[in-house]
């Protein structure tokens, strides 16, 4: 597995398996095929309500800890608990994280974010990240922080790559975490003509030759999936290299245009919505 190196010198690996929108039962389940096919990466949030099914998962597979890389999320509505982190690391079974995120600017993002660099010093985290920030609250945390992010969570695929976002994040050498890398089931980018073509040529599948552009592009990817064998083939991206050439024709189908179309107004509800953490199976 190949890895990237963040700001503050650890190490992350490229790819993982992400369990948004999995249900505790699947997550469980995705986790331990992930971990047994290789992977050593997980992503989930206080908000996916599956970490206590993510950290059996990881448990059942006897992996040990500190070969796992996990990533997981506060939630807006826990933003201003002195207890938030703690509650987080209880339902996953672990003591600290590899990656801690806010998951959007809204509420009091940044008393979330102080949340996070307490973490980072207390041990609790070995890296922090932000999630969904751009325009002004961006530029804001990156004024105000005490330590600067080590990843932004953003969409991201060949279609979009959130330029305006890498360019102020760019001076702190943020590493870019892509959710939707596959297009959010949109088949269209799959079927582009460039997919199909360098699929023939590599004998991977248009999914395989997106993800391999990501990790050469510079992106950790975060595919989902409850299938093990598209667990699998989704890793399966290590053992060919796309050409320059081949990267810059990718470049020409980009549109600059986002699956998600979330408002502020949207974004800033989020902050309202509480869910009981503590009650997910």
């Amino acid at each position: 597995m190949e890895k990237f190196t963040l700001n503050n010198g650890v190490k992350m690996p490229v790819i993982g398996i992400g369990t948004f929108l999995m249900d505790p039962d699947h997550a469980e389940q995705a986790v331990y095929d992930a971990l047994n096919s290789g992977y050593r990466m997980i992503d989930t949030a206080n908000g996916y309500m599956n970490e206590k099914a993510v950290g059996r998962g990881m448990k059942k597979t006897g992996v040990d800890r500190k070969d796992i890389f996990l990533s997981t999320k506060l939630w807006p509505s826990v933003y201003e608990d002195p207890n938030a982190v703690d509650d987080t690391l209880r339902r996953l079974g672990t003591d600290y994280v590899d990656l801690l995120f806010i998951h959007q600017p809204s509420g009091n993002w940044e008393a979330g974010y102080r949340q996070l660099e307490k973490a980072l010093k207390d041990g609790k985290a070995r890296a922090i990240g932000i999630s969904n920030f751009h325009d002004e609250k961006l530029a804001k945390l990156l004024e105000v922080s005490e330590v600067k992010p080590q990843v932004m969570q953003y969409e991201n695929h060949p279609y979009y790559t959130a330029d305006d976002v890498r360019k102020a994040l760019a001076p702190f050498n943020v590493r870019f975490m892509a959710w939707y890398p596959l297009g959010h089931g949109d088949k269209s980018l799959q079927r582009e003509p460039v997919f199909t073509e360098l699929g023939r040529k590599y004998g991977k599948s248009p999914a395989q030759v997106i993800l391999r552009w990501h990790v050469q592009f510079g992106n950790v990817v975060i595919p989902g999936s409850t299938n093990p064998d598209h667990i699998r083939a989704n890793a399966d991206i290590f053992d060919f290299t796309l050409t320059d050439e081949e990267m810059d024709e990718i470049a020409k189908i980009k549109k600059n245009i986002r699956y998600y179309n979330g408002s502020a107004a949207q974004e800033e509800s989020y902050a309202q919505m509480r869910p009981d953490f503590d009650s997910q199976k």
